[in-house]
């Protein structure tokens, strides 16, 4: 029941990142707005979601993870009812901030796993939830199209709406309160600085398409997300009680995971933005199906499948090979797919059989980052680094999304309309993404297997999780 619950909280807070993806034309028409405007529905949420992520996850392990889960919830229900009844993009945009709260379920989900389940549970369900955050994207723009067909766009909100009351009500029913407690207070100097580069950051990259990656705007904001970063991790190293403790944050296990989590990041969410466009281009342009908003979705709809599938089976994986392997072996897969995305796009079975494909390379690394994140660290900072490693790879996803904007716009056609050499250069380049993932997964450190009878916790040394959900340590340190 609680990870029935789990589950549902986090499937509707990955729903909302991409249900609105393939619909805002309509929403752009239906509030009467500019197309401009209308891009800040999504970054809005985005940079809502990288501030708060953290922040929930402090809380969590500050406060209870139990009953700050059911407030990330209720979040997502008072903004999806916002959204829902805006009647302007100004109020539309507000609601998406408030959305936005809610990054911190998947945290929260983490740490709750941890400190309930049963030791040799552990693996499985923190795979399953991870691979069900992108599932969840993924569905989204699967299920864009029938939903508005059927219904109108107002139920984009609707529907997530219910399901996050209904899990709010049935988190406080059925969740226990985590017994683990981190005391202290939020630093809101290092919280005030993480949103400003944060932002700045996300702004920069969200708009370079538009406003030029060497223009005096791009420019000052990237610098000034370097800056404001640089003291971020200043202030976090004085504070007493950080908001993310930086020694945590440079043990081997936590940042190569990290780096691994940033380059999948720019592979995958930029892929659920780009190739609906591609196969809805008009056949005349010379490539492309002429592919509806659902039958574009439907063309994703194999990733979230196989996704999900491999999720079931992956900590069994992890429990003979390790989780390093899966990680490696899953960023290999994707780069298969995207050289397919790349080169052999012709007809629509290779589309459904790259998305399939890259649904098991994304669904290995992302069940296997996971729990190697939430064994890697001290229970009471659960929370933070498994936040802080979902937060890097949303980042990932803007990178991504604003690299392939760039490379596609710079191939138009005298009809106005992207080249295809201009999709194939922007897959390859998340196909580079890949390989460097895979590099960067060779340095995750080797775990050797701690008797299943000891239960010392061991805070200063590097964690995984290996055959029946033991807690593992490396030797190197």
């Amino acid at each position: 029941m609680t990870f029935a619950v789990l589950a549902a909280g986090v499937g509707a807070y990955a729903l909302l990142q991409s249900l609105v993806t393939p619909v805002l034309t309509t929403v752009q028409s239906e509030l009467h707005t500019t197309q401009s405007a209308v891009t800040w529905v999504l970054t809005a949420y985005l940079l809502s979601a990288s501030i708060f992520t953290p922040i929930m996850g402090r809380l969590g392990d500050m406060i209870g993870k139990e009953r700050v889960f059911v407030a990330t919830l209720v979040a997502l229900t008072a903004g999806s009812v916002l959204a829902a009844v805006s009647t302007s993009i100004g109020l539309m945009i507000v609601a998406r901030v408030i959305q936005g709260i809610g990054g911190g379920v998947l945290p929260l989900a983490f740490g709750i796993i941890r400190d309930e389940f049963p030791r040799e549970k552990v693996t499985g369900a923190v795979g399953a939830i991870a691979s069900l955050s992108a599932v969840g994207a993924g569905l989204g723009i699967v299920l864009a199209g029938p939903i508005v067909n059927a219904l109108d766009w107002h139920w984009l909100f609707w529907i997530p709406m219910i399901l996050t009351a209904a899990a709010a009500v049935a988190a406080v029913v059925f969740i226990p309160e985590s017994p683990v407690r981190t005391p202290g207070r939020i630093s809101w100097v290092p919280a005030l600085l993480l949103s400003a580069w944060l932002v700045a950051l996300l702004v920069a990259l969200s708009e370079a398409p538009d406003w030029g990656w060497g223009s005096g705007r791009v420019i000052g904001l990237l610098v000034a997300a370097v800056v404001l970063a640089v003291g971020w991790v200043a202030s976090e190293q004085r504070a007493a009680t950080p908001l993310i403790d930086m020694r945590m944050m440079r043990l081997t296990a936590v940042w190569t995971n990290n780096l691994v989590a940033l380059l999948i990041g720019v592979g995958m969410y930029a892929t659920f933005a780009f190739l609906p466009e591609f196969v809805q281009t008009p056949k005349v342009a010379g490539y492309g199906f002429g592919a509806s908003i659902t039958e574009s979705g439907l063309m994703l709809l194999p990733s979230s499948i196989t996704m999900f599938a491999v999720a079931m089976f992956a900590g069994r994986m992890a429990a003979k090979v390790g989780g390093k392997v899966l990680v490696v072996v899953g960023c290999a897969i994707g780069v298969v797919a995207m050289a397919m995305l790349a080169f052999a796009h012709g007809q629509q079975w290779e589309i459904y059989v790259a998305t399939a494909i890259m649904g098991v390379g994304f669904g290995l690394a992302f069940s296997a980052m996971s729990g190697l994140i939430v064994a890697a660290v001290p229970p009471e900072q659960t929370g933070v680094a498994s936040g802080m490693n979902a937060n890097i790879r949303t980042i990932g996803g803007s990178v991504g999304s604003a690299l392939m904007a760039s490379i596609v716009t710079s191939h138009i056609a005298a009809s106005g309309m992207p080249k295809e050499s201009g999709y194939s250069a922007g897959f390859a380049m998340l196909g580079g993404g890949l390989i460097l993932a895979a590099l960067a997964g060779l340095l995750i450190p080797h775990l050797r297997t701690r008797p299943s009878h000891d239960d010392t916790d061991a805070p200063h040394a590097e964690l995984g999780l290996v055959a029946g959900g033991t807690l593992v340590g490396d030797t190197s340190e």
